[in-house]
């Protein structure tokens, strides 16, 4: 009977999922007959592992609790895994083997004044996403470029949320797949820390409820790790605006990040970040009753 560790399980999701997309071609191995299972058979990558098909699937079922880091390092190299999917095998296997508590204390996710302070006067879209990419604090350049989360229930303002359930969040991202991929790599991460967070629980089952295409790259079990990178947005007042992105763990406070975009200098995005601020502010004022240029 498959134990309920939750690293343990998580473990075997993740083996599964990385050993159902490979091909027997992809390892050297004939494809042989009509097969009934996409990817390698359970007794394929136990070759390749070098491991007992027994003691394979004990681990795809949650029932093998302690694999030695040779086994991890084996079965990583069979599944073809990268460096960040290396480290997540690693990550949960380690995990697996602790007792699980009986009571896990998790304190809520805030954001410092000081933080909310900061902000408010960056001149560049900034915002704090919480470790399971709920969005906690934002600047009026953030809900320009984005889409105001004020306008959302508190419990849907979330990253992977509007992805998958938002059409216009969904139109104003240049390449959506690789947004998508990115963000549920990160979910991923998450899980990977506490499996059994309910925030994580609720982000999940509900995008597994409305979203067949969540459902479908949920299932994959990708992993990221990034910290920074790039991403192009699609402005409806102002075009495209392609913006370099990077986080900043919140002193004191672990789990929330800042997150910042910013546009490379003399760019044409650069010139359309300023052209964004310009509208917000235009925006703001007539928001708050005043003449235009006041």
């Amino acid at each position: 009977m498959a134990t309920e560790h939750p690293y343990a399980r998580e473990l075997g999701d993740f083996l599964r999922a990385k050993r159902g997309q490979l091909r027997p071609e992809d390892v050297g191995l004939e494809p042989g007959g009509r097969r009934k299972v996409a990817g390698l058979r359970r007794e394929e990558l136990a070759l390749l592992a070098g491991l007992s098909t027994d003691y394979y699937q004990r681990m795809e079922q949650g029932r093998e609790m302690r694999p030695s880091e040779e086994v991890l390092d084996a079965l990583a190299t069979a599944l073809d895994l990268d460096d960040e999917e290396r480290r997540h095998l690693v990550t949960l296997a380690r995990a697996a083997r602790r007792p699980v508590p009986a009571r896990t204390r998790r304190a809520p996710e805030r954001v410092p004044e000081s933080t909310r302070r900061m902000l408010q006067i960056m001149a560049t879209p900034a915002l704090v996403l919480g470790r399971h990419l709920d969005v906690l604090a934002w600047n009026p350049l953030a809900a320009a470029l984005l889409g105001d989360p004020d306008t959302v229930p508190a419990g849907q303002r979330n990253m992977l949320i509007a992805m998958f359930t938002d059409p216009e969040a969904r139109e104003r991202c240049a390449g959506w797949e690789d947004f998508a991929v990115e963000y549920i790599g990160m979910m991923r991460a998450a899980v990977a820390a506490d499996p059994t967070h309910p925030r994580a629980t609720t982000v999940i089952g509900e995008l597994s409820i409305h979203s067949a295409d969540f459902r479908e790259m949920w299932a994959r079990h990708d992993v990221r790790e990034a910290v920074s990178g790039r991403k192009t947005f699609r402005h409806p007042a102002v075009g495209d605006i392609t913006l370099d992105w990077d986080t900043y763990p919140l002193p004191g406070s672990p789990g929330p990040v800042l997150l910042v975009y910013t546009a490379e200098p003399g760019t044409p995005s650069a010139d359309r970040i300023q052209l964004l601020a310009s509208l917000q502010a235009t925006t703001s004022q007539r928001l708050a009753g005043y003449p235009p240029g006041v």
